[in-house]
């Protein structure tokens, strides 16, 4: 599976690239909003992974928002140290399939991010 991950903290990146690499799949990760919008509009993935909190004050529920209104329909997830059912509900609102709230464990992301792919299948299918 071909995963675009939009994070700008690099430890938490290199987690998360390596622990979906262990799983089999292959990561392409953008630092930034601006970086991640260009990815998400020239690439073909099967499911992204956002930040909130971007360089620059960007939030990655605007750039989903934003890459919703461009039809860009590919499956996404945020991955965020914001919590609470006000980052939900924002999340949701910009068009999210699901939300993990830092800190998460691998297995948890992993899981989350097979069962976007394998329902987005089952619904083209």
């Amino acid at each position: 599976m071909r995963i675009l991950l939009i994070e700008d903290d690099e430890a938490v990146a290199k987690l998360v690239r390596e622990g979906l690499a262990d799983a089999s799949h292959d990561v392409t990760h953008a630092a930034d909003g601006a970086a991640g919008m260009e990815a998400a509009l020239r690439g073909r993935f099967d499911v992204m992974i956002f930040d909130r909190q971007l360089p620059g004050g960007v939030d990655g529920a605007n750039l989903l928002r934003d890459l919703r209104g461009a039809k860009v329909e590919t499956p996404a997830l945020i991955l965020s140290g914001m919590g609470g059912l006000n980052a939900w509900m924002q999340g949701l609102e910009s068009g999210v399939d699901d939300y993990i709230e830092k800190p998460f464990t691998m297995a948890d992301l992993v899981g989350r991010v097979e069962a976007l792919h394998d329902r987005r299948r089952a619904e083209s299918a």
